[in-house]
This record gives C-alpha cells, structure tokens and sequence, in this order.
C-alpha cells in the first residue's frame, strides 16, 4: 500500500467512465495503492455520488452522454471546490484540453493511457488535495486568531512554553527571555503582561544595544532641569514611566557593566535617581530581560553581571529558533500574507503551493522576522495578489545547485547534471513531484518520464 495515502485518511477516488472495462481497469490499478474507489458509469450516477459524499480526487471522462466530463467537473467545483478532477478523453483535441484546464481541471490524460502514468497523476492530486485543504485550515486558523499578543503556533515545544508563560505571568516574577535574533522575543513579553495582573497599566520596552550608554542612562531614568546642558525641563525615565506595569529590556546583555549595576540597584531596591537629582523615586515595576546571547556563557565572559543575572533570571523562557518548529511556517506565512494583503488592500491574496513548498524547506537564519519580511516582499512583487515562487528571494528559491568538480576530465554530461538537478528539487520539495515538477517548469508526466529515464527512485 502506497504510504502517502495510509499517513492520513483513507483516500476517497470517483472514477467516471461510460466504458465499464475502463472504470474496472482504474479501479484496480488504484485500488492496489490504497485509494477507496468508487466507480459510475454516467454523469448522472457521478453527480449523484458527489451529492451523497466528499472525494478527495474525481477521475472523469470528458464525452459521455446526456451529463459530460466538463458538467462533473463543474459540479465538483461547486460541491467541493478543493476536490482535483482529472480528465480523460479518448478524443484529444486542442480545443476539449483547453477547455477543462480553463474550467479547472487538475490534470488532462489522453487515451490510450499508462496505468503507471494515472498513478502518478493521481498520486499528485491527491497531495495537491491535502495542500489546498492544509492551507485552508491554516486560514481558518488564521481568522480565528484575534491578535491577542501571543505567538502562533502549532509547535508542542512553543505551546509549552506558552503555558509556562501564562502561569508565571500571573506572579510577580522577573523573567529572562533568550533565543535567537527574529524569534518573537517581544511578542512573548508583551504576552505575559497581557497575562498578568499588570495589564491594565504600562508596557514600555527599550532595545538597551541601541543607545551609547549616557543616553541610555537618560532613556531609562531620566533628569532633572539642569541635570547637563539643554535638560530645560524634569523628565521622567522608562523606569519611571513602567511604574505599575512592565519594562522589557531588549538585549539586556550589550549594557555596560557600570549601567548594569546602576540598573540592578533599581531592581533591588525599587527607586531610583533621576540624573541631577538627590531624591530617589519609588517605582514598582516588573522586568522582563532578553538577550540573544546564552545566558551561562554571557556571565562566565563577564557580559552579564552575575548579580543582575540573578536579579532577572527567576524564570527563563527559551524561544525555539524557526527551523526547529518547521510546522509553523505555513501557519506563519499565511498570518503574515493576510496581515499585508489588507495592508496592500489585496483581499484575495495567496500563497502558490511551491513558494509554500519552498519556505517550507528553507532554514530561516533569520527566523520568524525573516519570514515576515519575505512574505511583505513577495507580496509587494505579486502583480496578482498570488505570491508564487518567483517573487522569493533566490535563497528560499533553492536555485543553487550542489557544487561539483570543474576540472576537465571530470566535467559531467548535461544528462547527469540534468539527473542531479532534478534529484536535488525533489529533495528540496521533500519527494512532493508536483511542486518539483512545477519548479522544473515542466509537466508531471514529462517528470515521471525522467525520473524512469534516469532511473531516480519514486
């Protein structure tokens, strides 16, 4: 039994075919892949059966009496619009295929057909089946997600995390955020004021790298008229203005050590002194840190003070990077393509399956930011709202091939570069033929025909 049809459920196949020695040699040849079939031997009967339940792919016959193979396909796109519907003809003309890819069919076979040829069609509709399906709960999902300052996702280990999160939120806790550059650290901390007890009051966050360290002084806790030149006016620090909700200190880590221990006196004894000024101020505010850096490694370096570490680290939450939460992507992406396509006033965007196919490959360095940034790009470049393979940056492309010896005696043929090129995109879309096929440019059946010719296992 073919495994890509036993990893979900059960494979439902309608075959269509006024001949009866057809639809009894289709019915075999798929049924020994594992797909449940059912047979008819009209289009009236075909209708009826699209009535009565969902297909996951429709086999047709495009000339039969009364109720063509063009009427099935049409009524499948009604009832079951992500349903692929291949059509099979015994009258191959230009005209008939044109018509039914325009009316949507999925795939066009001409008889006298291979069995192994519709297998591999089939094979193909099917996967491309769980695509369309796959992406429309991601969008349901999508939708139903309201924006609420949490990560989304689909990931055991992020949900996890996510739960730590709500629970510690609830306490009054310093918490210390580390993970990768782009991997939501702030979301995570906006999510865990939205949590706590302090979310009715102040959320301020404060990149401390960004600033030379007088300025960060200032930015964080303030002056007093006259405190240097040009301070004309009191003015109230970060600190200060947290008061009662949460300050999140972004790459905590790139302080100076002399800043850090000014910053870890406030943490400890709640107060502060304006620059200038001789009178301390009470705060109460609770910190959320973050670094990019590991934590253990920045105090042994001397990095981070081991006494703010302590300070700030009664919890740590460790932020997955992207590639080790691949199920996400898809989900991801699709947030971000709805969130720019109404940004771009594009209602009816979407992603191609290759360019999901390839995003899903890549291995994002750049994490989620990354993503996002790809997405906002390929949408901006996608005349038509459909942002397609060509709109992804070359690296998500996967169009490097593997590098190979150059000196004369060893230069391939253009037969085995051909054969590695193509071994390579399968490897890429991860055996899925019709994404590799739709990146080679080519057609499945002229796919199957080089990996037969080539030998490249199916």
């Amino acid at each position: 039994m073919n495994a890509e049809v036993t990893r979900d459920a059960p494979i439902w196949v309608l075959i269509v075919d006024d001949e009866e020695v057809a639809v009894r040699n289709l019915t075999y040849a798929l049924g020994k892949e594992g797909y449940h079939i059912v047979g008819v031997h009209s289009g009236s009967a075909a209708l009826a059966a699209l009535e009565e339940r969902h297909f996951d792919v429709v086999l047709t016959d495009l000339r039969m009496e009364k109720i063509d193979g063009l009427q099935v396909l049409q009524r499948t796109r009604e009832l079951h619009p992500e349903t692929p519907v291949i059509v099979i003809t015994g009258y191959a003309t230009v005209s008939s295929a044109v018509d039914a890819m325009k009316a949507g069919a999925f795939h066009y076979v001409a008889k006298p057909f291979r069995l192994d040829e519709v297998r591999l069609v089939v094979r193909d509709a099917v996967e491309l089946g769980r695509l369309r399906h796959e992406n429309r709960r991601l969008r349901a999902l999508v939708d139903s997600y309201q924006g609420g300052g949490t990560l989304l996702t689909r990931n055991p280990a992020v949900e996890k995390l996510l739960e730590t999160a709500r629970q510690v939120a609830a306490t009054d806790c310093n918490i210390f955020i580390t993970g990768e550059s782009g991997t939501g650290k702030e979301l995570l901390a906006r999510y865990i004021h939205a949590q706590s007890p302090r979310r009715d009051k102040p959320f301020i966050a404060i990149n401390c790298g960004a600033f030379a360290e007088e300025l960060l002084a200032n930015e964080l806790f303030g002056h007093v008229k006259g405190a240097y030149t040009g301070a004309n006016t009191d003015r109230r620090g970060l600190i200060e203005a947290a008061s009662g909700g949460t300050l999140f200190l972004d790459e905590v880590t790139e302080m100076s050590s002399a800043m850090q221990a000014k910053l870890l006196r406030v943490v400890q004894e709640k107060e502060l002194l304006r620059i200038g000024s001789t009178t301390p101020a009470t705060v109460d505010v609770r910190y959320l840190a973050a670094t990019n850096r590991d934590l253990r490694a920045a105090v042994d370096a001397g990095v981070l003070r081991s006494d703010l570490y302590y300070r700030l680290n009664v919890v740590n939450l460790d932020l997955p990077p992207l590639h080790e939460r691949r199920e996400d992507i898809a989900l991801l992406a699709q947030y971000f393509l709805k969130k720019y396509a109404l940004a771009m006033q594009r209602p009816a965007a979407e992603i191609a399956a290759p360019a999901l196919t390839a995003l899903q490959a890549y291995a994002f360095p750049g994490n989620v930011r990354e993503l996002e940034n790809a997405i906002e790009r390929g949408l901006a470049l996608a005349g038509d709202g459909v942002l397609g393979l060509a709109q992804l940056p070359d690296e998500m492309r996967g169009t490097a091939v593997p590098a190979r010896a150059t000196t004369a005696a060893q230069l391939p043929t253009l037969e085995t570069q051909e054969a590695d090129y193509i071994r390579w995109v399968l490897g890429q879309t991860q055996g899925n033929r019709t994404q590799a096929a739709q990146i080679l440019g080519i057609d499945r059946v002229s796919l199957w025909r080089k990996l037969k010719k080539y030998a490249i296992a199916e």
